[in-house]
């Protein structure tokens, strides 16, 4: 059966990142081989047509003028370094006609921000590269951001930097033509696990919180390192020479959530890499991340992800059994 072709576009800025085009055209590419059918369309454009640089220094052809290309289901904005001098007048008034022809919108890397200037993500739910985030938060409050790998929220598709793209576009593959064709895809790219709108992309402290605040940082690496039996934030307190009452304000202040919702958050989130990425058994998991009993390391996990330790294993158990379906 021959399926609907959907066309994307993506708008290249000066000094975008050319891994996160490459990652999302490359999905697009793969789905049309897997599928052997032409299902995705795509075109590169920038404002005026011609080629516009990457931060790398290469450019792609052909490169089609942005208001030549007709209707598109998606119009991606490509991002990557100094985007704020990237993002001209033009840039935003072509933005904003496309909103008015309703017209979704998405971007990769740091074109979250062409979209923001654009007052386009107002009142909705985005990320973009973590180096931008704290910025975005504070130039753009009526936008709620995140630090996902990647967010949809109606008609905004925003994703952070690197080969996040890849999960978005599978994401998009997978809501469309199925979990197989997405695996498939998966499979070529030796992609051992998709990420999902769930996933966050590592954010170093350092960066949320800026290198002026060196004990909020000293007190979040003790952390990190004593994930297999937590220190008390009495002991933190000292290791740190602050009071328990100066560390609340501080991971109040510039995390926006207590130290011990802080630590769980970094023992959760090494716990899943285990359950991703070993075959440790659960109970040596639940040790390993300084939980007191399985129980309330899934209840912890549950209320964290969505879903207990249990059937985060499963799926990947099952992922890999249908990858290698040889295998006994």
């Amino acid at each position: 059966m021959e399926l609907p072709k959907s066309k994307f576009a993506f708008l290249t800025l000066p000094r975008y990142s050319m891994i996160a085009l490459s990652s999302a055209v490359e999905a697009l590419r793969m789905a049309n081989m897997v599928t052997e059918q032409t299902v995705y369309d795509w075109s590169i454009v920038s404002i005026d047509g011609k080629p516009v640089a990457a931060s790398n220094g290469m450019e792609l052809a052909p490169t089609l003028a942005l208001e030549q290309i007709g209707f598109v289901d998606i119009l991606f904005v490509c991002g990557g370094m100094d985007v704020r001098a990237a993002v001209s007048p033009k840039v935003l008034s072509a933005l904003r006609r496309f909103a008015e022809r309703r017209i979704p919108l998405g971007a990769l890397c740091t074109g979250g921000y062409a979209l923001a200037k654009a007052g386009l993500l107002d009142k909705y739910r985005a990320t973009i590269h973590w180096e931008n985030l704290s910025a975005l938060r504070e130039e753009f409050p009526r936008i709620l951001l995140s630090n996902q790998v990647f967010t949809i929220d109606r008609d905004r598709f925003t994703c952070s930097g690197g080969i996040a793209p890849l999960d978005l576009m599978l994401h998009l593959v997978k809501a469309r033509l199925g979990t197989r064709i997405a695996q498939q895809i998966s499979e070529q790219f030796i992609v051992d696990r998709i990420r999902n709108d769930r996933d966050r992309q590592y954010v170093p402290l350092r960066a949320q919180v800026g290198a002026g605040h060196e004990t909020l940082i000293h007190a979040a690496q003790l952390m990190e390192q004593n994930i297999e039996r937590p220190l008390s934030l009495d002991e933190i307190a000292a290791a740190t020479e602050l009071s328990r009452r100066q560390i609340e304000r501080l991971f109040k202040r510039h995390l926006n959530c207590v130290p011990k919702r802080y630590y769980l958050q970094l023992r959760l989130r090494r716990a899943r890499e285990l359950l991703l990425h070993t075959s440790m058994p659960i109970i040596d998991i639940t040790t390993a991340c300084g939980f007191r009993s399985t129980t309330h390391f899934s209840k912890c996990y549950h209320a964290q992800f969505g879903y207990p330790p249990s059937a985060e294993r499963h799926t990947r158990q099952a992922k890999a059994a249908a990858a290698n379906p040889a295998l006994p």
